[in-house]
């Protein structure tokens, strides 16, 4: 969602030939090839097929798998976005052989260092001589962290390039329709951190609020595989919430905008739905988007007991819905990072 608008930028400025990598961190079919051709990404010049796997493992293999495609191509510059081990492995692979990374979605912080994204997140930073940030907290971060203002660009949130674009196919898909849900009545589930379904209790008291939530309305959980590996593992399975296939990205963004609450541990879905005006419950204890708390729809739900959950449900469809859309969340990100990349390269 964070490349494919960049890429089409860069293509129509025509700014350098671009070489496009994907590691395959992301392996599962449903959740990356779908994606792919949602999104309309063209073929990978390279496929590095990393897999699943440990942390170091997956980013010893980026590292290993990457080297050798920068000593061939010998780029002006690598583009990583994000927030994943693939993010950081490239960034590093490419500092060591001194070849200039630029980081999209920089200066984002949990505060959290128990999270392995919050690790990538700050050492890629460090590394990059290009910071492309999406909001005012992000740079206040980084200046804090000691880098120069002249290498940080806030340019605005990429992700919502992506969720413009494809708004349109989104309202003529028809999702609700196959789904049998009313638009404004059902609530929309993701859940996929470690810290909410690696361990068995947490995602029994998750499963217990969402049976609970289907009471009242609709719930559908559209199933990560590392969710759904360890439900079956844990022997715990949802009673009344419905468990779907991985969606395509349209597909999402479908049922993301006519939801009336959406439950979420992800990063990007509280952005979408801030744009979107869209109720979201983050199912964590810090985010590293404060910006879509303080402006936006998102609210925090530290505490992930059953009743804790009910209860925030029931506030937050109680609650008036007040939020609004930060600053550059426009849908034209792309062309200001594709902008900033040409003067770059020119002046070098």
């Amino acid at each position: 969602m964070k490349m494919a608008p960049l890429l089409r930028a860069l293509d129509r400025g025509q700014v350098v030939p671009g070489v496009l990598v994907h590691t395959g961190q992301h392996y599962d079919e449903g959740m990356s090839e779908a994606f792919f051709a949602d999104l309309g990404i063209r073929e990978p010049d390279f496929y590095l097929g990393v897999g699943s796997g440990s942390h170091a493992i997956q980013t010893a293999a980026v590292l290993t798998a990457l080297e050798p495609i920068l000593l061939e191509a010998h780029p002006h510059l690598v583009v990583v976005v994000g927030d994943v081990n693939s993010t950081l492995a490239a960034a590093l692979a490419a500092a060591k052989l001194n070849i200039p990374v630029a980081h999209v979605e920089a200066g984002l912080r949990s505060h959290d260092r128990t999270m392995p994204e919050e690790l990538n997140r700050l050492l890629t930073d460090q590394l990059s001589e290009l910071l492309f940030t999406p909001s005012p907290d992000a740079d206040e971060n980084l200046l804090r962290e000691g880098i120069p203002a002249e290498r940080i660009h806030r340019v605005g949130n990429i992700m919502i390039d992506s969720l413009l674009d494809h708004l349109p196919r989104a309202h003529a898909l028809g999702a609700l329709d196959r789904l049998g849900l009313e638009r404004g009545r059902y609530a929309l589930v993701t859940l996929h951190r470690p810290s909410n379904v690696d361990v068995r209790e947490q995602l029994v008291e998750i499963f217990e609020a969402l049976d609970a939530i289907a009471l009242q309305m609709p719930v559908v959980l559209p199933m990560h595989p590392r969710t759904r590996k360890n439900a079956e593992a844990f022997g715990v399975r949802l009673r009344r919430a419905r468990a779907l296939e991985p969606l395509g990205y349209v597909e999402m963004v479908s049922l993301l905008e006519s939801a009336a609450v959406v439950l979420t541990d992800s990063g990007g879905i509280q952005e979408e739905t801030t744009v979107l005006g869209v109720r979201c419950l983050t199912l964590r204890d810090t985010t590293e988007r404060p910006i879509t708390i303080v402006e936006g729809t998102n609210r925090l739900v530290p505490e992930r007991t059953r009743e804790a959950i009910l209860a925030a449900v029931a506030e937050a469809l109680s609650s008036p819905l007040n939020g609004r859309r930060p600053e550059l969340w426009d849908g034209r990100t792309a062309g200001r990072i594709a902008e900033v990349i040409a003067r770059w390269i020119g002046a070098r």
